[in-house]
């Protein structure tokens, strides 16, 4: 069976000087971004999810944003090297956590740089997004872990937004979906579906027809229940003030051995 184990973090009282690229800068109310975390939290855990805290980061504004520190693949933890500096150290205690729960530990190295916000896995593809948060060594690096285990890596160019999957996500099927103005080329992704909205590009696989996803989404949502997805909604406005969105709040591990 498909390990269902979840690494989060709790956000930094220093969450509102987290980094901003593609937005402007809005007030970011910490208490309220607490409130909405332990909502998102609690979400995977009413649907079957075991989540691991990761150690907070204190000192790290960006440091709830956990997906950024490492990718998993199967069994395999690469552990990220962020492209921006002051995110590097957000890496040692998801480090410690993956260790501590058995994974295979491996790492970026300089001069490469790559976040997990550009990495999106649909079955045995690793699509990579190449963007201003990981450079081309360490897309190189990436494919040299991953695909003697089997995947099979495709760098997508990343301008537009922060991260890959700031632009893209995929649904159970494997389908990708997407906010067109967002994309620099769906046109790499075989199965494509358009969203009305940019948050609703985002969605977390809770388990069969289940898809957590931002309450800023409410159109894409009635899409996503058309087509007979269970759409599970949170409120993550103060994080989408960072460029946040749900995949970035936790790491799910999927492949651990039992």
């Amino acid at each position: 069976m498909p390990s269902k184990k979840a690494l989060v973090r709790r956000p930094s009282p220093r969450l509102a000087e987290g980094l901003v690229t593609h937005i402007e800068r809005e007030k970011v109310d910490v208490d309220r971004a607490m409130e909405q975390w332990e909502a998102y939290v609690e979400a995977l855990r009413k649907h079957g999810w075991e989540t691991v805290e990761v150690d907070p980061a204190d000192d790290c504004p960006d440091s709830v944003f956990v997906e950024d520190t490492v990718v998993m693949f199967r069994n395999v933890a690469l552990i990220a090297r962020p492209g921006a500096e002051s995110r590097r150290p957000e890496t040692a205690g998801v480090e410690e956590a993956v260790a501590g729960l058995g994974c295979s530990v491996n790492w970026i190295w300089e001069p490469g740089t790559l976040d997990g916000g550009d990495v999106l896995k649909i079955g045995d593809t690793v699509y990579v997004g190449r963007g201003g948060r990981t450079n081309a060594a360490g897309v190189q690096q990436l494919r040299a872990a991953f695909e003697p285990l089997g995947a099979r890596v495709v760098a997508v160019p990343v301008s537009k937004v922060l991260h890959l999957k700031s632009a893209v996500t995929a649904l159970p099927d494997g389908t990708v979906i997407g906010h067109i103005p967002n994309m620099d080329a769906p046109s790499l992704f075989d199965r494509f579906l358009p969203v009305p909205e940019e948050s609703g590009s985002h969605v977390v696989l809770l388990g069969g027809d289940k898809l957590l996803m931002a309450a800023s989404a409410p159109k894409t949502a009635e899409l996503f229940a058309d087509l007979g997805y269970q759409p599970v909604l949170v409120d993550i406005g103060e994080f989408e003030k960072l460029e946040g969105c749900v995949t970035c709040l936790s790491v799910r591990l999927r492949g651990l051995y039992s």
